[in-house]
């Protein structure tokens, strides 16, 4: 049965430059992982050792429970079983889409590859443009096309690399749907690197965060955005209301409510983050409540994201659904929602 890719304590340097610190990570045949982080975090370099564009130095990389590299010993890319697509699609202009997908099928009979080719194209849906070149083709359909030239061979390993970056909005959410659809139904498996969290959570079955060369978080999306297991992954994930608290008696106070702990000792100084969504917004109900002012409404989709000033002072963002009966109030209630609140001590 296959294995799918193993990397086990996976470091690399540049110069004096340590960018991957001791890395370990696999992905299951059919399982698509997203190594997702900010702009210099190392999955980019992590991509590429599993790819064989980067000798290994430090560590041991697998495809199929076959090593594949190791310091000293290093099988070459296109011996591997990989397919890769990059963002810039690196497609021959002087080639029509058939040849571009047959280009690296030259160990196939011209049977196969016109097979080949044919199968790539029916999988991404451009069936119909065998003999257009990549100019005449939309961003999109160049980088369906990339595609299909990285799925010819069928490789056991697809390695994306930001795929859909240079698209508009409306074309990344076709394209990245079809991806999903067509790796999932190959059953192949597929790592993406990403620096979009939502991307990451709608592509991937897990979600590796990284950080200055090191595993920050791997897990299920809704594991990352529910359960992080630190500040980075946090906040990584979207914007939050973020506040300085020291544990009382079991007690966290903030401005928007009580947090009740039993994981920290008193005394313990510590951060609270608290998703806009995590801060519930309604009608006064007594003399107690925590009150904000209105400041200002945004519609973003299907919510829609309130400014909000505290009576007693400081800036709070909230999420609610589109349709809610407060909008037009000047000042709201504030309800701290407990399950979108994390906790972690102050560095």
């Amino acid at each position: 049965m296959p294995d799918g890719l193993r990397m086990s304590n996976v470091s690399h340097e540049f110069g004096s430059n340590r960018v991957l610190n001791d890395i370990s990570f696999d992905v299951a045949p059919g399982e698509i992982v997203c190594l997702l982080g900010p702009s210099g975090c190392g999955k980019t370099t992590a991509l590429r050792l599993a790819a064989g564009l980067e000798k290994l130095q430090f560590g041991q990389i697998a495809i199929d429970d076959q090593i594949v590299a190791h310091p000293g010993d290093y099988v070459e890319p296109e011996k591997r079983g990989v397919g890769m697509v990059f963002q810039d699609y690196a497609l021959f202009p002087h080639l029509t889409v058939a040849k571009n997908i047959g280009f690296g099928l030259k160990h196939f009979s011209d049977a196969q590859r016109r097979e080949a080719v044919e199968r790539a194209l029916t999988q991404v849906g451009m069936s119909e443009y065998p003999d257009a070149y990549p100019h005449e083709l939309s961003g999109g359909q160049q980088q369906r096309i990339a595609l299909a030239r990285a799925l010819a061979p069928t490789p056991q390993i697809m390695l994306l690399d930001e795929p859909f970056s240079g698209l508009d909005v409306a074309r990344r959410a076709d394209l990245r749907d079809t991806t999903l659809h067509v790796l999932k139904n190959a059953g192949i498996a597929t790592i993406m690197v990403t620096h979009d969290p939502q991307e990451a959570m709608y592509m991937g079955d897990r979600i590796i965060v990284m950080n200055e060369g090191q595993v920050m978080q791997d897990g299920t999306p809704e594991s990352l955005y529910f359960q992080p297991e630190n500040r980075f992954v946090a906040s990584f994930f979207g914007e939050v209301n973020q506040f300085a608290s020291t544990v009382r008696n079991g007690i966290i106070e903030t401005p928007v409510g009580q947090i009740t702990t039993d994981e920290f000792a008193d005394g313990t100084e510590v951060d609270v983050l608290v998703r806009p969504e995590g801060l519930h917004v309604g009608d006064s109900v007594n003399g107690h409540d925590i009150m904000a002012n209105v400041d200002a409404v945004r519609a973003l989709g299907e919510v829609n994201l309130m400014h909000l000033t505290l009576e007693k002072g400081g800036h709070i963002h909230a999420r609610v659904p589109r349709r809610f009966s407060t909008l037009n109030q000047n000042s709201v209630a504030i309800t701290l929602d407990p399950e979108m609140t994390f906790v972690f001590p102050m560095s």
